[in-house]
């Protein structure tokens, strides 16, 4: 039989072979957990037939006695995903694991699959994925049988099988929306996260729900599409401001958004608070270093972060497994100067 070059084969390939699950796979590799003898011969009978063997730098780690946690993200310029670092590196150096990181170029479902497996293969002995990259994972079944634990980090809704640190974004947004009803407002502007994050649709949700619990028709035109980037921002609140009548209020699904419709009004010579209220979300350090600061909802992501490195080096360390759900964290309404009654 002509074997293939190791090169081209992966654990899930030697997993198909063997008939047993990825899991079993790493498991036989990494002597992490007693397996059967049988599982044991069969792992290793496909991985002599097809030649497979961890590259260097992963055997290494796997002998080392380290624990190593992936990092699967992209954009750390962005505020929000800092956080997230920052996080999942405090909790990692505590407990004594080294984090490795697997930045993402485009962020599709071929490139998260691939740094998935990269992890895999440079030792992670757990994973942590951002979003939106979590939720393509998932949607795309790419977490369902992976050898090592996969963590996902603030998806904007729960997950089917998975596990999940993060805050319940609808009820967040419905929250910030009461309170600019509570304010007297009631032509309140929204704009809404990338189209493929979760959090457009349910942070949209909570708005409108909020709405409609206040008897407060919903006008669709005051609901403007945006992609989370100040650009979008600009574009989004010269579409909102251009309305008749417009919006007394705008809240947006980030900070940089918020940040970006704040600028916006008063290049128009428009005053927040009193001509336009402006709430965001995140509380990003750019939510107090524009003028006036910024109302917003409190997101704690560095808090979501080490909460789900805990998780995944307990899991790697052959902790008692617990179900697979989402873990809700606690959110706040940062109250702060954008936001007003409206005039008149």
């Amino acid at each position: 039989m002509t074997r293939r070059p190791s090169k081209t084969i992966t654990i899930k390939t030697v997993a198909e072979l063997a008939g047993v699950s990825p899991m079993s796979v790493s498991n036989v590799l990494n002597n992490r957990h007693k397996v059967r003898e049988s599982t044991r011969q069969a792992v290793m009978d496909a991985v002599k037939t097809l030649n497979y063997s961890l590259n260097p730098a992963a055997k290494s780690l796997a002998g080392s006695g380290m624990t190593r946690i992936g990092l699967m993200y992209r954009n750390i310029e962005n505020a929000f995903l800092s956080s997230i670092l920052i996080g999942s590196l405090e909790t990692t150096n505590r407990m004594g694991a080294q984090l490795l990181l697997q930045p993402l170029e485009v962020g599709d479902a071929g490139e998260v699959a691939a740094g998935i497996q990269t992890l895999i293969s440079n030792g992670a002995n757990a994973i942590l994925i951002a979003p939106p990259y979590c939720e393509i994972a998932n949607s795309r079944g790419l977490t369902k049988d992976a050898p090592v634990p996969i963590v996902a980090l603030s998806p904007g809704d729960d997950l089917t099988d998975e596990y999940c640190i993060r805050i319940d974004d609808f009820a967040a947004a419905r929250d910030m929306t009461r309170y600019l009803i509570s304010l007297g407002h009631k032509d309140i502007g929204f704009i809404r996260g990338a189209e493929h994050h979760l959090i457009s649709r349910t942070r949209r949700d909570g708005y409108i729900a909020a709405l409609q619990e206040a008897g407060i028709a919903i006008r669709p035109e005051l609901i403007a599409d945006g992609d989370m980037s100040f650009e979008s921002g600009l574009d989004a609140a010269h579409t909102l401001l251009s309305l008749a009548p417009r919006p007394t209020a705008i809240f947006a699904s980030n900070d940089d958004v918020a940040a970006a419709v704040t600028s916006l009004a008063h290049r128009q010579g428009l005053d927040v608070p009193h001509d336009l209220s402006v709430a965001g979300f995140d509380d990003t350090p750019i939510a107090v270093k524009i003028w006036p600061a910024l109302t917003t909802v409190r997101h704690p992501g560095a808090r979501i972060a080490s909460e789900a490195a805990t998780l995944g080096i307990m899991l790697a360390r052959g902790g008692d497994a617990p179900a697979k759900s989402a873990t809700h964290l606690d959110y706040m309404l940062a109250i702060r100067e954008s936001t007003a009654p409206p005039s008149g």
